[in-house]
C-alpha cells in the first residue's frame, strides 16, 4: 500500500504534516506492508503555487497512492479522491511518523472539509 502525506519540508519520517494538502510544498510517499514502512520518498508538489480543482488529486493518483493523509482539505478535493478510489483522511498532525501511527491506530477521521475551505465556499463537492 502507498500512503501520500502532505508535508511542509523534505525530512523523511520527521517531515511536518501540512495543514492543507493542496497548498503544501511537498508530499511524502510511504510504501507500507501491513504497518511496516518499506520505503519513503518526499517529492515536490508541482501545483504548490497554483492549481485548478482536481489537479492535485490527479497527481496523487499518478503517484499510485492508495491513501491520502493531511491536516485538512476542501470538499471538492475529497470528492475527487472518492472518484479516484483513494481513501482520504484529515486531522493528521505532527510528523509523518506520528501521522502514520495515528492512521494505523484508527485515530484519523475520514476526510471532512476543513473550516478554511468551508469559509471560502469550497466545503461542498460540486
Amino acid at each position: 500500500m502507498r500512503i501520500a502525506i502532505s508535508v511542509e519540508k523534505k525530512n523523511d519520517l520527521d517531515s511536518t504534516v501540512a495543514h492543507h494538502f493542496g497548498r503544501c510544498p511537498f508530499f511524502a510517499l510511504v510504501d507500507v506492508k501491513g504497518t511496516e514502512i518499506q520505503a519513503i520518498e518526499v517529492i515536490e508538489n508541482p501545483f504548490f503555487s497554483a492549481h485548478e480543482p482536481g489537479e492535485v488529486p490527479g497527481f496523487i493518483k499518478e503517484q499510485k497512492a492508495d491513501v491520502m493523509l493531511s491536516g485538512g482539505m476542501g470538499g471538492r478535493a475529497i470528492q475527487f479522491f472518492k472518484e479516484l478510489d483513494i481513501k482520504a483522511s484529515t486531522g493528521a498532525t505532527g510528523t509523518v511518523r506520528s501521522a502514520l501511527e495515528n492512521y494505523f491506530g484508527g485515530e484519523l477521521s475520514e476526510a471532512a472539509p476543513c473550516a478554511e475551505s468551508v469559509e471560502h465556499g469550497h466545503g461542498e463537492a460540486h
